[in-house]
């Protein structure tokens, strides 16, 4: 590894999802803190198109949101996704033209020195892996330190320092929670326990769980936590145009409302959330703000039916709004304008609610399980999150304009900022080092 700053290459795995996730959130992130420690970033997507021999097709090529039209084109898709990958696969440089308009796109942009693409790579590196066991080797044109993987994936680029987050282990600690293989995810952990030259993970609730459950040295995995970038025009924003945005686009007053924001799915609890609200007597209005994922109709059903029955539109349920997506801006000015952010999650490794909301100095209300008490330390009302009662309470105390609201914000406000970038930077630079020191993994299996 050179003696400058290290070139890191960071997946574009969560990166390219039509919808963002948590770990599209760390990726970007990763970039901008990588960036601002001085190194080289380059990011390494796997989309499914070819290098053209046209620097201009390449770059319309990966900023095509559509897949590759014609009759056999999915088969074509599909087929090239299921091939193994024996001999890795290339990657090639996307020249950005400056042809393509991106204006619009960029102000939540990973950062980057330079964007490559290996086709299909992670489609058929998953492929290559459940059929032999084995990661699929990238061959990398550009400069490559150190390979930050973002995800468990079965990719590595020979020569460079493989690192790889696992964020945590909720497929195996709460199986009936996710639609994730049990049985190939445990054994692709395993794999990278075995083979990764590092381990990082986000907390130290998720540390523990990968020493225990995955039996890895303790010394071959850091807990570097993360950090939260939110752009200064948001956190500048003056307070009466929030006031106006939330007014306008969600139909509630600033400081006058409770807020829940992800995927409505069984880990984030909401089916409990809508239970508790509903039999808490709070007069001001739940929002929710996040996508129908898997088993919605489960955490949606008390919901749905008090709201088939003969309470008026003015009763609870009438009172709790669900907007299955905002902009990142004013999804900004939600939770700015909340009176406090209800996050009952049943397990996380991190739990980016809790830190987005406390720098923001919005009250948290979040569970006591998993990882976000850890996060949120005594800055947030903390509460069982198996019981009903429990957030029933935490909803009254938040529902009022008490001091202890205003108390919870300040300790909020400090709270975040033990996760600024400067310290993710500096958790990053000692792992860097650590790595330079040691020498690089065997680069077969």
């Amino acid at each position: 590894m050179s003696q400058q700053q290290p070139t890191i290459v960071i997946d574009g795995f969560n990166l390219a999802l039509e919808k963002g996730t948590g770990v599209a959130t760390y990726g970007r992130n990763l970039s901008f803190v990588c960036r601002e420690m001085g190194s080289r970033v380059d990011l390494l997507y796997g989309k499914p198109f070819r290098q053209a021999a046209s620097p201009l097709v390449t770059d319309i090529r990966f900023s095509d949101a559509r897949p590759p039209a014609g009759r056999f084109a999915s088969l074509r898709s599909s087929l090239a996704a299921s091939l193994p990958t024996p001999f890795g696969l290339n990657s090639f440089q996307v020249p950005l033209t400056g042809d393509v308009i991106l204006r619009g796109q960029e102000g939540h942009a990973p950062k980057a020195d330079a964007i490559w693409n290996a086709t299909n790579l992670f489609n058929r590196a998953a492929a290559h892996f459940w059929l032999t066991g084995t990661f699929t080797n990238v061959r990398h044109k550009g400069p490559a330190d150190i390979a930050h993987w973002t995800y468990p994936l079965p990719v590595r680029i020979p020569g460079a320092r493989n690192i790889y987050t696992i964020h945590d282990l909720v497929p195996l600690r709460l199986p009936y929670t996710t639609l994730d293989d049990k049985s190939y995810y445990l054994r692709l952990l395993r794999k990278i326990v075995q083979t990764a030259d590092h381990i990082v993970t986000v907390s130290e609730t998720s540390r523990r769980d990968i020493i225990r459950l995955l039996d890895c040295p303790e010394d071959k995995v850091t807990n570097t936590y993360q950090s939260v970038a939110i752009p200064r025009n948001l956190l500048d924003k003056p307070e009466e145009q929030v006031a106006s945005e939330i007014e306008g686009a969600l139909g509630v007053t600033y400081k006058g409302y409770l807020l829940f924001y992800g995927a409505i799915e069984p880990k984030k609890n909401v089916g409990r959330l809508i239970e508790a609200y509903l039999t808490s007597g709070v007069d001001i209005p739940l929002v929710l703000i996040g996508p129908l994922a898997w088993q919605w109709e489960q955490e949606l059903r008390l919901l749905e039916s008090t709201r088939r029955s003969s309470i008026s539109a003015g009763g609870p349920a009438g009172r709790i709004r669900h907007f299955d997506y905002a902009p990142f801006s004013l999804l900004v000015s939600a939770i700015r304008g909340a009176r406090a952010t209800v996050f009952p999650s049943l397990y996380e490794g991190f739990g980016l609610p809790v830190l987005e909301s406390m720098i923001l100095g919005t009250p948290v209300v979040t569970s006591r399980e998993g990882a976000t008490a850890e996060i949120a330390g005594d800055a947030a009302l903390l509460i069982d999150p198996y019981d009903v009662r429990d957030i029933a309470e935490a909803l009254r105390a938040m529902s009022t304009s008490s001091p202890d609201i205003l108390a919870r914000a300040a300790l909020g406000l400090r709270r975040g900022e033990l996760f600024s970038s400067p310290r993710h930077a500096n958790a990053l630079h000692n792992l860097h080092q650590l790595l330079e020191r040691a020498p690089a993994k065997s680069q077969r299996g």
